[in-house]
Order: structure tokens, then sequence, then C-alpha cells
């Protein structure tokens, strides 16, 4: 049971959550509200990043215990694009790229460096 509540494993699913609901506040409303108002589109971008915010805030909270912010901000840039890169391409049907790959594999590296030392 204590694994469940394991800091770095926790901070990280969180984050990964948070990150499909941001992921859609930013542009889930170009699949399902291209024809209204953008100022409509904003105010519910917006209530969907209040749930990003509401689970966000507090893993990086957690997170903050066990990592540090530089390796913190890295681990959010790396699930940024693995969460996007399947919202791209399976939820609004763009093409896949091989930049994908690279562009991960970039992120990897910087990976590498903040968790080196």
């Amino acid at each position: 049971m204590a694994h469940i509540f394991n800091p770095y494993v926790i901070t990280i699913l969180m984050l990964v959550c948070s990150n499909c609901f941001m992921t859609f506040a930013w542009y889930g409303h170009l699949k399902f509200m291209s024809n209204k108002a953008w100022f409509l589109a904003a105010m519910v971008s917006w209530l969907i990043a209040l749930i990003e915010y509401l689970i966000a805030v507090p893993a990086n909270r957690i997170g903050f215990e066990v990592y540090t912010l530089p390796q913190l901000k890295i681990i959010q840039e790396m699930i940024t694009l693995l969460v996007f890169i399947p919202f791209s391409v399976f939820f609004m049907h763009q093409p896949f790229k091989l930049d994908y790959v690279w562009a991960m594999l970039c992120l990897l590296g910087t990976v590498y460096f903040m968790f080196r030392s």
C-alpha cells in the first residue's frame, strides 16, 4: 500500500492527469468549438484549465519534496510531449511525423542532464 503513495510516482501520475486536462483546454476547442465565438471557447478552456490546476498544484508541491525545480520542469515537458503526440494523432487526426520521435529524443537528452547529478 505504501508504494501507491510514493511521492516520485504520485507526482508523475498527477502531472500526466493534469496535462491531459491542459491539452484539452489548449486544443480541444479547435475540434469542438471551432464554430463558436473565441471568448466562449476561452471560457470553456478556462474551466478545463481550472481542473488542471487543481491537480498540477498539489502534484508540484508533492514533487518538490523529492525532485528539484528544474527536474520537475523537465518531467512536465516530457509529459507534455507524451500526452500531446497521441492527442494530436488520435484525437485531432493529425499525421504522425518522424520529427515527433526526434523531439522526444532531444527531450530525453534534457532529462539525462537534469538527473545525472
